[in-house]
């Protein structure tokens, strides 16, 4: 980016934002971008991503966010990150988040401030709020991924949603089969 020697701060001020608004449109448009390329071209779309020297794990990232949100439910007036910052929360949630922050002007900081104020107080009340974690990433056949894909959208439920469920009604199965220690003490 070449700018003149001498640029007016309102200028300078104004391509800023602008620029902003394009590095945030891109977040958008890369995450629907391997959406679309997870699902129409599963066993080919990782190449692509290689190919155009884009850091998987940043698409991915961008992926999820935009799986979150779909485009009726994204707010032009908040960034990217304002809805990553709100995206592993219920739908209700992350929409009443995203008011306040809209309708207070807030900064993405202000946001996640607000956000874990707010667990921070339900948690010290003893109220029961769940909280996520990021498993660590797992290696898995291709194949595999595009038949649990079909399995998750014949369930009607997103393939997270779908893996979670499964993987907790398989834990629920196992230890619920587990002799109960407690009896075995004689």
């Amino acid at each position: 980016m070449r700018l003149p020697q001498v640029l007016p701060f309102s200028r300078w001020e104004q391509a800023g934002r602008r620029l902003a608004g394009i590095a945030d449109s891109t977040a958008w448009c890369l995450g629907d971008w391997l959406i679309y390329g997870q699902s129409m071209y599963a066993d080919r779309y990782q190449r692509a991503v290689e190919a155009a020297g884009l850091d998987y794990q940043t698409l991915r990232n961008y992926a999820w966010v935009a799986r979150r949100f779909d485009l009726d439910r994204r707010r032009e007036e908040l960034s990217f990150q304002h809805h990553a910052e709100v995206a592993a929360l219920p739908p209700e949630t992350q929409d009443r988040w995203l008011d306040h922050a809209q309708s207070r002007a807030w900064s993405r900081n202000q946001l996640r401030t607000a956000v874990r104020a707010e667990r921070q107080a339900a948690l010290g009340a003893g109220n029961d709020v769940a909280e996520t974690v990021l498993l660590p990433r797992v290696s898995v056949e291709v194949s595999l991924v595009a038949r649990w894909r079909e399995a998750a959208e014949e369930a009607g439920c997103s393939l997270n949603d779908w893996i979670v469920g499964t993987l907790d009604r398989c834990a629920v199965q196992l230890l619920a089969e587990r002799p109960d220690e407690r009896q075995t003490v004689a």
